[in-house]
């Protein structure tokens, strides 16, 4: 998310308005409700992070155990867990 400032695109009204509730601070401004897009929707790692869980998966049903694993791909033994428990669903 980059930053513009809001001189270039608000009108020295909304400025000033906006001044009288915070001076100088940064804001965010949400999106509009119908305009929101999932997470993931933008990049490729929702799909990076399915192939990764399912290679996990794929793992543990070879034989490996949830300690190698955790080493493996740099996750808590906790995270393991939950990956295995989401995709034995």
């Amino acid at each position: 998310m980059g930053y513009i400032k809001a001189e270039e695109i608000l009108p020295v009204e909304i400025i000033e308005l906006i001044q009288q509730y915070v001076d100088g601070e940064s804001i965010y401004i949400p999106r509009r409700q119908g305009h929101r897009q999932a997470w993931g929707t933008k990049t490729q790692t929702k799909q990076e992070l399915l192939a990764r869980n399912q290679q996990i998966y794929k793992d543990y049903l070879n034989g490996s155990r949830i300690p190698e694993l955790a080493g493996k791909y740099y996750l808590s033994e906790k995270s393991i867990q939950r990956i295995l428990s989401k995709i034995n669903r």
